[in-house]
């Protein structure tokens, strides 16, 4: 099943190699293998690789459920680190200053991944890796638009590092062997821990570029030697396994160089590499860090993992809190379309109440010139204009005296204003008519028309009761209380 396969992606600046294993029946089975190539592509290479590795996929009908990419020695950097530290916490926790101090620049642009080499009492002797930011960013994006989206990207001689130990045997490792695996560009020296040993102790491994036209004896034979000198706190070496798949390396000028006996690596016959066909044809090692990079997706260990400090993954968790959000988010919409029905006609009822508040409150203040407060007490408001209709009927029907009414005022007013209005270039600003009194303000066109105008107000049967008016503008300005006469 799509659920039991697993893709392991090893990528290089130029090609790619894809191994897709399967674990149904407890093992690690090949299922399919073949690698692609970028160099003739005038595009982005990663891009390109990418593609080619979808196709690639499609065209073999491998499925799989997850992915898992290593990254060729060419893209990172290996470094010895000291921490103070034995917890794998507290060390993750303090990695990037530790590292920062060994290399004594910045490291803000570089991504880390790490794992313990030995401990003692001081702390722990770190195996640090760091690639540029820019780099892993440009795979990993490359990657995922074609729904390759790795759990994990690590150094490619972690991951044939993990393929060794699962493939070798134990009297080997009894034995102390140094694996020297030389592929058609990168070298790598792999001392696997000892047998019984700290299950925290991790591999000796080291990571060289081979060129075109080196030797590859004499270089081997070099590095070699300085991997002897770093792996002396790790035991005797007492023999040098290896592989060369450019089968250039002469076995036995090596052995004469080192003091090592030379053999073979035996650890690619369990897959079956030399039935491989002429299309699906690949490095011997190339296939063997795909396939270590596939095999890190059925181990719990910790893992030399730059996706930990570059940018985790969280692939599956999104899957799935996009799914409780979408579901959320439905059943939200579902309870509110409920509830709105339900709703309806409270709705509809609040709708028409605040209509007739508003109607109400435009002609309270048209009668009683009183704004409607919103927590007004209806009651008391139908008590008010109650008063004000029984009044109002009252002096329709002569029960209440002309000269007492707003409508007898206003017309003793309006006598008063047709006598004079003319004569005396009478300009009314303001007229205000309560119960008790008319207060009037406007001008004239001289102070005696003014007093002509008051002349005849009492004539028309109102009587002053306060007067102030003062010279402005040629015009001589009045303000004036008056009632009707008793």
């Amino acid at each position: 099943m799509e659920s039991h396969n697993y893709l392991g992606i090893y990528v290089s600046k130029n090609t790619a190699t894809a191994v897709c294993i399967s674990s149904q029946s407890g093992g690690a089975n090949i299922i399919g293998r073949f690698s692609v190539s970028a160099e003739e592509s005038d595009q982005a290479k990663m891009q390109t690789l990418a593609n080619r590795i979808a196709q690639g996929c499609s065209e073999r009908n491998l499925s799989f459920s997850e992915v898992a990419v290593a990254l060729d020695c060419a893209l990172f950097m290996q470094h010895g680190v000291q921490s103070e530290f034995n917890d794998t916490k507290q060390i993750a926790a303090t990695i990037r200053f530790d590292t920062e101090e060994a290399l004594a620049t910045d490291i803000t642009d570089v991504a880390l991944a790490f794992e313990i080499a030995s401990t003692n009492e001081s702390g722990s002797n770190l195996t640090v890796f760091t690639a540029q930011r820019k780099i892993l960013s440009e795979v990993l994006i490359a990657l995922q638009e074609y729904n390759l989206d790795p759990i994990t990207m690590e150094p490619d001689v972690k991951c044939l590092s993990r393929y060794l130990n699962t493939n070798i045997s134990e009297d080997q490792i009894r034995q102390g062997t140094l694996f020297a695996l030389l592929s058609s560009r990168s070298g790598y020296l792999i001392i696997p821990p000892p047998t019984g040993s700290d299950s925290r102790k991790s591999s000796i491994v080291r990571t060289f570029l081979i060129g075109p036209k080196q030797k590859r004896t004499e270089l081997l034979t070099r590095e070699v030697l300085m991997t002897l000198a770093l792996a002396q706190s790790n035991g005797s070496i007492n023999s040098l396994s290896v592989f060369d798949s450019k089968g250039t390396v002469d076995e036995k000028i090596l052995s004469q160089k080192v003091g090592l006996e030379v053999t073979d690596v035996a650890c690619f016959e369990t897959y079956q590499i030399s039935s491989q066909t002429p299309a699906d044809a690949i490095d011997h090692v190339d296939f063997a860090v795909g396939c270590g990079a596939a095999l890190s997706l059925l181990e719990k260990e910790h893992k030399v993992n730059f996706r930990d400090d570059f940018h985790p993954y969280e692939g599956k968790k999104i899957k799935m809190l996009n799914a409780l959000k979408f579901a959320a988010i439905s059943i939200t919409v579902l309870l509110l379309a409920v509830g709105l029905y339900f709703q309806r006609d409270l709705f509809n009822t609040s709708r028409d109440i605040g209509a007739l508040r508003n109607k109400l409150a435009q002609d309270y203040f048209a009668v009683t010139q009183k704004n409607l407060s919103a927590g007004a007490d209806i009651s008391a408001i139908v008590k008010d204009l109650s008063s004000i209709r029984r009044r109002l009927e009252a002096e329709k029907k002569g029960l209440i005296a002309d000269e007492t009414s707003v409508l007898s005022k206003l017309t003793l007013v309006l006598k008063a204003f047709n006598k004079c209005a003319a004569k005396t270039d009478l300009n009314l600003k303001k007229l205000m008519i309560s119960r008790q009194n008319i207060t009037i303000t406007g001008d004239t066109s001289s102070r005696d028309n003014t007093k002509f105008f008051f002349d005849v107000l009492g004539e028309s049967g109102l009587e002053l009761l306060k007067d102030n008016y003062h010279i402005e503008g040629n015009r001589d300005n009045f303000s004036i209380s008056v009632a009707p006469k008793k």
